[in-house]
């Protein structure tokens, strides 16, 4: 066997010129990545033949390339399958083989595999399964590849397959912050890149609905406007791609700035007086990710709906003008919002006001993309519509989610003119990752993420601030307007100015809360620059800020928005260092402050804590009862405790705090209906496993759950406990319950199985279907699980044995039964949570446990 080397490197480098060369002049896509496909083909297939490996082994090409688009610097992913276990000469060979392959200039992604081994690493993990599906066959063995190809698609779930990949996809999302508009983003991974279309196509051939546009449109997936839509994406995503690649002369899918410039000319963007060609670039970009991300959440929710029809519930009314279709919001006339366009702004509300709605239907997303012109002079000058608008930033819930979603639709910029003018828009510095608009969003969200109690561990005094602040919404307002003005020339912060005064004074502010939002447009940068630039220590620095803010409100109100501003710029932007600065400087000028005004009010915190040792002192306990429990409790647990709890756990706790043993106290909880029942103990493998257990062996379900983690490793958790059977004995139980569940710890005895119980008939007939998120905070070091299930005995103990069996950590619970709908948050952390698939993994197990 004598290969030559050098003379097959040079062929392939001479088709790749020619390759470039045809599709500089006809600039078909398409035809480049069939015949760079073709040609990698050919140089296998000749170098198999004169390897002489037996006729029983196959080789495949997989992913990209056994779908048949091979990019110019993509990696060339292949799957040799045997019959069985190769021998050592085969091993031998295959090793020679794949260095050629390597010596000859081919970046090859290989495995060696028999079909059982295939199938066991497509079952656990999704995206080796992925790949399996596009193999195509090369050379060799025809009967074991179809045997591979029939044995895999024989074991497919499709609706299993879509949920993974759907789980799969929000967790990429997460990792790009959710959201297509990075100022450098990855035209493969980044939302609205190559891997959304993939997705669709991926589950299309799982579930049989074809490999193409046309057939997705011949099956009812898709519209014919969807189906031309998707060949426009996919066709500026492909040329994209293949003039970086050959840029770069390399693989290389993110948008760096070093492409931008010299990539816009080459794909025929030039400068203009108002833009420069990367911009123009960029702006294309952002518009089609746009685009693309709704087509893919259009696409998918008629998929999910085709592969379980099954799960389809009858549209149940919800008003004259809305019905709910399963948790989706659904529009009763398509044509409902060009005849009644102050309707698109209620169907946000409602949306927010309604947490059991996950989504819009796609009828209902189709129905507001094409009514968004209505939005006029007309519409944004109507009282109803703009009390309507203000509503939407006062909600108790679901800003970021609905804002989001204008934003999409193109329904934030319709009604706030300014705002579509930055949609997209780049920001030329060292700081922003996101483009104008979608920095804002980020912003947005940072603020609300302070008034969550799950998320109150990241910056607890931002969330203690935001809880004392009154009319917080004020502070999204002020969000939404400090960087509208970027673009036009000047100092944004005081052209934002005469936009968020307009603002105010059209939708009724009053003239404080209108010179608050102004203030903070203009001054929104200078507490960032004061503290990173100026002497803290200097009196006179602190003095002079403090003269700015004037009062506590302002100052409050300037730290947190700055403190969102800041994270909002780019994850690689904030850290503990300038945490710190910001820090300081609030609590020096709040201290500067006080010297002259009244003692400044702490707030929910500060009062809980007063009514607490007030109800201390009823038992006769001394001022300083409380301290050495409270030094170990956080802002975390003052904000989900009341006054009357944290003195009860004070009373019971404050001469145990230290002690190895156990402490369960019980009480009758609303006059005897339940039970209230508090567990603090050494924390440990399995606790909340073996509470559960417990509870549900007693015969009780759980209503409500705070679990609690102190400083110094201890559980502190407590629970409302209703009996299962309405049985009138809960006074004879508290004794039973802080007796058995003391001895239970002390012996650390293993979980208790809770006995099957009956489904109600509200679950059986009118089915919740189970959801699953898991969220990475901004530390990376935790995770916020949100699960939403239909309850049912034993369904706590089922998420508490499956987080143990992933080695996640409990560290804090939010626990709410809302009738038959069961919606709990819990922080974990630890186990294998960082790795991405196993994160996949434990959602899906979550996912299939908690079906009823």
């Amino acid at each position: 066997m004598d290969i030559d080397v050098a003379a097959l490197r040079n062929e392939l480098k001479a088709r790749q010129a020619a390759l470039q060369a045809r599709y500089l002049q006809d600039n078909d896509a398409e035809a480049l990545l069939r015949q760079r496909c073709a040609d990698v083909d050919e140089i296998l297939c000749r170098l198999w033949a004169d390897f002489s490996f037996p006729a029983s082994i196959a080789l495949a090409a997989v992913g990209g390339y056994g779908r048949g688009e091979l990019y110019p610097a993509s990696d060339i992913d292949l799957l040799i399958l045997l019959p069985q276990d190769a021998s050592a000469s085969t091993e031998a060979k295959l090793e020679r083989l794949v260095g050629c392959f390597w010596d000859i200039g081919l970046e090859i992604g290989h495995s060696v595999r028999t079909i059982p081994e295939c199938l066991n690493e497509a079952a656990n993990d999704i995206t080796v399964q992925s790949a399996l599906l596009e193999a195509r066959l090369l050379t060799g063995s025809e009967k074991l590849f179809t045997t591979f190809r029939r044995r895999l698609f024989g074991n497919l779930d499709p609706l299993h397959f879509f949920e993974a990949k759907r789980l799969e996809q929000q967790d990429r999302y997460l990792r790009f912050n959710e959201t297509p508009y990075s100022l450098e983003p990855n035209i493969k991974e980044s939302p609205g890149g190559l891997r959304d279309l993939q997705v669709i196509f991926w589950i299309a051939k799982a579930a049989g609905y074809g490999g193409t546009w046309d057939e997705l449109g011949a099956d009812g997936i898709m519209s014919q406007e969807g189906v031309a839509f998707g060949k426009q994406f996919e066709d500026f995503l492909r040329h994209l791609r293949i003039r970086l690649h050959f840029l770069a002369g390399r693989r290389e899918d993110r948008l760096l700035f070093d492409y931008q410039e010299r990539l816009a000319h080459r794909y025929g963007f030039v400068d203009n007086e108002t833009k420069r060609a990367s911009e123009q670039l960029m702006q294309a970009y952002y518009r089609n990710a746009k685009g693309l991300t709704l087509l893919n959440t259009i696409v998918l929710q008629n998929m999910g709906a085709a592969l379980a029809p099954e799960n389809l519930q009858r549209p149940q009314p919800f008003d004259e003008h809305f019905q709910i279709v399963g948790n989706l919001l659904d529009v009763c006339d398509e044509r409902l919002f060009e005849r009644e366009p102050g309707l698109i702004l209620d169907a946000f509300l409602i949306m927010q006001e309604n947490p059991e709605l996950q989504g819009m239907t796609a009828p209902t997303l189709r129905a507001i993309w094409v009514a968004r012109d209505q939005i006029d002079e007309a519409f944004r000058a109507d009282p109803a519509n703009r009390t309507m608008f203000l509503k939407l930033l006062q909600s108790e819930r679901g800003i970021v989610h609905e804002f989001r979603r204008m934003n999409q639709l193109d329904i934030l910029g319709a009604y706030l003119p300014n705002f579509g003018r930055i949609v997209g828009q780049m920001q030329h510095d060292l700081f922003h990752v996101y483009t104008v608009d979608q920095h804002i969003l980020q912003v947005l969200r940072n603020l609300r993420r302070f008034t969550m109690s799950e998320f109150a561990h990241e910056y607890p005094l931002c969330s203690r601030i935001i809880n004392e602040f009154e009319r917080p919404w004020l502070l999204y307002i002020a969000a939404l307007f400090h960087d509208i003005a970027k673009g036009r020339g000047g100092d944004h912060s005081v052209k934002g100015t005469v936009d968020a005064r307009e603002f105010c004074e059209n939708h009724g502010l009053s003239k404080d809360d209108t010179e608050l939002v102004v203030w903070l447009v203009r001054q929104h940068l200078v507490m960032s620059q004061i503290a990173q630039k100026e002497d803290l220590s200097d009196p006179e620095v602190i003095g002079n800020f403090a003269g700015l803010v004037g009062d506590v409100r302002h100052l409050q109100a300037l730290y947190l928005l700055t403190h969102a501003d800041i994270r909002g710029t780019s994850p690689k932007v904030w850290n503990q260092w300038k945490g710190k600065l910001l820090a300081d400087l609030y609590q020096q000028t709040l201290h500067f402050l006080a010297q002259d005004e009244a003692p400044v009010a702490h707030g929910i915190i500060a009062e809980r804590q007063a009514e607490a040792m007030r109800l201390l002192r009823f038992f006769a306990l001394s001022d300083t009862v409380h301290e050495r429990l409270w030094k170990q409790l956080d802002t975390v647990y003052f904000l989900r405790h009341s006054a009357e709890e944290i003195a009860w756990h004070t009373r019971s706790l404050h001469y145990r705090i230290y002690n190895n043993q156990p402490v369960v106290r019980a009480r009758l909880w609303q006059e005897g209906v339940g039970l209230q029942v508090m567990v603090y103990t050494q924390d440990q493998p399995d606790l909340f496993a073996r509470l559960v257990g417990f509870f549900a062996r007693a015969g009780y379900s759980i209503v409500d759950a705070k679990i609690h983690t102190t400083a110094h490793g201890y559980a502190l958790d407590s629970f409302i406990l209703l009996d299962v059977e309405k049985r009138d004995h809960n006074r004879e139980m508290l004794a039973y319950i802080e007796h058995e569940l003391e001895d239970r710890l002390l012996r650390q005895l293993p979980p208790e199985v809770p006995s099957a119980g009956r489904l109600s008939r509200q679950v059986k007939h009118f089915p919740i279907k189970p959801e699953v998120s898991i969220r990475g905070d901004e530390k990376g070091t935790h995770f916020v699980l949100n699960l939403t299930a239909a309850d049912r005995p034993g369904l706590l103990y089922t998420i508490a044995r499956t987080l143990a069996e992933h080695g996640a950590e409990l560290h804090t619970a939010k626990i709410a039964t809302l009738g038959e709908r069961a919606e709990d948050v819990f922080l974990i952390s630890g186990g294998d949570l960082r790795d991405t698939n196993q994160r996949i993994r434990l959602e899906t197990e979550l996912i299939e446990r908690m079906k009823v």
